[in-house]
């Protein structure tokens, strides 16, 4: 039996942007669906953030939900399972009241809601299935991964010591170390994929922000009589970032073509002809780009006195993590890093209407 796996879909992402819907419709009629058909996969299962705000969905987003991704598994006769993760459900504390329950109603046929920690039977594989633990389930949620007989899990974990995103790593999560007794556990939750030892964070199947990009996304295959996970790569890109050097490359015969219905960013490392980085930049813009940001290095403008020794203008992250270790004060600096990149986030998803 094979087994195509999803995770953090994250529908409605960006104020259900009209980008970020093509974009998602794209991967869903051009790659994910022709490989279930030629695979002759009729089985998803879903590993959490299938919706993206927590606390509503709008039309817009639901409508092309069902027209590009519900209506097409009714229609190929497939089914999916799918657990809770964080941004499905409204409270912090527990799962009870999620999105899924409420909005997946009319297709209870082809999909099954995995509300409670559960053993499920993929051919010869067992595999535990565990939805995002919260305060409400946690006790519960222990015990069955002390108690459970399954050979691997299925989980939207939030564990320390992984990437959140590339370069940026969790602190405060649980311990992987519980998990040492299923031979694999493949979870959603951090879009970066990474693996070590017997943990695989899968990453999301789509862009969505500035740190997504050049970093390619995949879905995955899993054959339960072999074990083996296949990774299929998304070659839908949203995000393009140039390194400026004409130092280094003669930017007059750069192809620009490609950046047509990109986010393209160009960081300026050393501009030594104007005219000619000019000309550059109207090309990018004739290509009918969807935004275009351009980041230099003022450094000429810098005090003296001021330490510049490591700046880099365009990782935000960075600089609010350096901000936050000289900060002097006796909070905890690893969950303010969390909860600043979880608002820099929410302000990505405002600049797109």
């Amino acid at each position: 039996m094979k087994l195509a796996v999803l995770n953090d879909t994250h529908c409605g992402i960006r104020n259900s942007s009209e980008i970020f819907l093509k974009n998602s419709a794209d991967f869903y009629s051009k790659v994910f669906f022709p490989e279930c058909e030629e695979r002759g996969i009729t089985q998803i299962l879903h590993l959490g953030d299938y919706y993206d705000h927590r606390k509503f969905v709008n039309f817009k987003a639901l409508n092309h939900n069902r027209k590009s991704f519900l209506n097409e598994i009714r229609k190929r006769g497939m089914a999916m399972d799918i657990i809770p993760g964080n941004h499905d459900t409204f409270y912090k504390n527990t799962n009870d009241l999620n999105s899924l329950k409420e909005l997946l109603g009319h297709f209870m046929n082809e999909i099954n809601i995995v509300m409670e920690p559960t053993v499920m039977e993929y051919g010869s594989l067992r595999m535990a299935l565990l939805p995002w633990i919260c305060n409400d389930n946690y006790e519960k949620s222990m015990q069955f991964i002390r108690d459970c007989k399954a050979d691997w899990l299925g989980g939207h974990l939030e564990l320390s010591g992984f990437e959140l995103m590339r370069g940026v790593e969790s602190h405060g999560g649980m311990d992987a170390k519980l998990f040492d007794k299923f031979e694999l556990v493949l979870t959603g939750h951090f879009h970066a994929a990474s693996r070590r030892d017997n943990i695989w964070y899968l990453g999301s199947q789509m862009e969505f922000f500035w740190s997504d990009a050049h970093d390619p996304k995949y879905f995955h295959i899993i054959d339960t009589e072999t074990r083996e996970v296949e990774k299929i790569r998304n070659p839908h890109t949203l995000f393009e970032k140039i390194v400026y050097n004409d130092d280094e490359m003669d930017y007059n015969n750069y192809k620009t073509s490609h950046l047509t219905n990109k986010f393209v960013k160009v960081v300026v490392v050393n501009k030594s002809d104007t005219f000619s980085f000019d000309r550059f930049i109207d090309r990018i813009q004739n290509e009918e780009v969807y935004d275009l940001k351009i980041a230099e290095n003022f450094n000429e403008f810098i005090g003296a006195n001021v330490e510049d020794e490591g700046l880099q203008v365009d990782d935000t992250p960075k600089l609010m993590d350096d901000y936050i270790d000289g900060v002097d004060t006796d909070l905890d600096k690893d969950r303010i890093k969390i909860q600043m990149r979880e608002l820099m986030t929410h302000a990505q998803a405002l600049e797109i209407a």
